[in-house]
């Protein structure tokens, strides 16, 4: 793939070094968009219980491209760029709709159907005989660009590209079923939602949620009452294409754990004065107490303790990233569960007892590498390689998002 738009230091050699200039480069934004968020690859658009009517719509970005997913009459769903084929306006305004008959922009009257396809033109013929558009003009050669869509356990994913294989095969064998133990078999309700802006390019956090090795060194909740260390087992599986991963810690078998002794993250002087936070139902017998899926390029499905939420992030310039958080139980969850998970939330967030800290540090490493786009960081733990591994103290996740991320951009 030809590298016309990137005019910096070529990338050194493997994927066990990311050159500093890959989060700093203007051009680079522009050329993600085209070669990633609009290539071969399943972006998450929504789930499908935010629209289960026709009519019903939900708008979206697909990169920076703003996208809207809409449930057609009859009952399929249909994704298309929020962008009217007349002046450029956006089509629909609101973040999501019920029993749309179809969209007008505010423009000037453009209407298009629930598939995006261009149905009218406000005076298209003119007015009392003059004016109006060309005879030859055909609306049909006209509108905001659509993707292909899919669904996977309630989960709407679209693709621009028609190379995109099945999702079941871009996110690899393994990945699935993993995915369907948190949001498979049971209807899915959002229980809470809203944006995190970070102060860091997107692939930053693309890395963070792949980085099984930082959880229980950052997050001293997690380490001092023993929710994630990487001594309580698990493991990490990546996907044959390398930008799909899936992280599992095992449950607290042993009362004292001597690889955390004098680790920064472990307090064993800090307490909680109520303890529900630790309260834990294992609805599965694997005793997993926290599992992090990824899809390639910028999505995720965790469930944490009993508290269920998906990620999606997108990028808002060079140095700023946008990360939705989507809560969510099931529709038959006894009270006493939608309590608990609702509890456990707190952990996740901008203010979360977990996640503030994941809200900051990609902020110190543009901090940090500021006045450096000729070095590199290392990325060593656990080998060279983008293969599964039987532990997480490895960022063989991470070098898989790079190498595919690599193969899609040409460098």
């Amino acid at each position: 793939m030809p590298n016309d738009t990137i005019s910096v230091t070529a990338w050194p050699h493997g994927l066990t070094r990311v050159p500093f200039w890959v989060y700093q480069d203007k051009d680079l934004l522009q050329t993600e968009q085209q070669r990633v968020f609009e290539g071969a690859v399943w972006n998450y658009l929504c789930l499908e219980s935010e629209i289960p009517n026709p009519g019903d719509w939900r708008a979206t970005v697909v990169g920076y491209m703003p996208v809207v997913v809409a449930r057609d009459t009859d009952g399929t769903i249909a994704a298309f760029e929020n962008r009217c084929a007349h002046r450029g306006a956006l089509i629909c305004l609101d973040d999501a709709g019920r029993g749309a008959k179809d969209f007008h922009c505010v423009y000037h009257a453009w209407r298009y159907d629930l598939r995006g396809n261009l149905a009218s033109i406000a005076f298209r013929h003119g007015v009392n005989g003059k004016g109006g558009m060309d005879a030859s003009f055909r609306m049909e050669d006209h509108g905001p660009r659509k993707l292909r869509v899919t669904t996977l356990f309630g989960l709407v994913f679209g693709t621009f590209s028609a190379d995109t294989p099945d999702i079941e095969t871009y996110i690899g064998a393994e990945v699935p079923p993993r995915m369907e133990r948190v949001i498979g078999g049971r209807q899915l309700e959002i229980i809470g939602r809203f944006t995190q802006v970070l102060p860091n390019n997107w692939k930053m956090y693309a890395e963070n949620v792949r980085d099984s090795y930082h959880a229980s060194l950052l997050h001293l909740f997690f380490a001092t009452f023993k929710i994630n260390r990487l001594s309580q087992g698990g493991g990490l599986i990546v996907s044959p294409n390398g930008g799909n991963s899936v992280s599992s810690t095992i449950a607290p078998t042993e009362t004292t754990d001597q690889a955390y002794a004098g680790i920064r993250s472990v307090d064993d002087g800090f307490h909680l004065e109520d303890e529900c936070m630790l309260d834990v139902v294992d609805e599965h017998p694997d005793r997993i107490r926290q599992h992090i899926v990824t899809v390639f390029p910028n999505f995720v499905v965790q469930k944490t303790q009993n508290a269920m939420a998906l990620r999606f992030f997108t990028p808002d310039g060079v140095d700023r990233t946008n990360l939705e958080w989507i809560y969510f139980g099931y529709t038959d969850d006894t009270p006493e569960m939608r309590a608990r998970r609702l509890r456990h939330l707190n952990l996740g967030g901008p203010a979360g007892y977990v996640s503030m800290e994941d809200g900051c540090v990609g902020g110190f490493v543009e901090r940090g590498i500021a006045s450096t786009p000729d070095r590199e960081s290392i990325l060593e733990m656990g080998g060279s390689g983008t293969a599964s591994q039987e532990t997480r103290a490895t960022e063989s996740a991470v070098r898989g998002f790079w190498g595919l991320w690599r193969q899609m951009v040409g460098v």
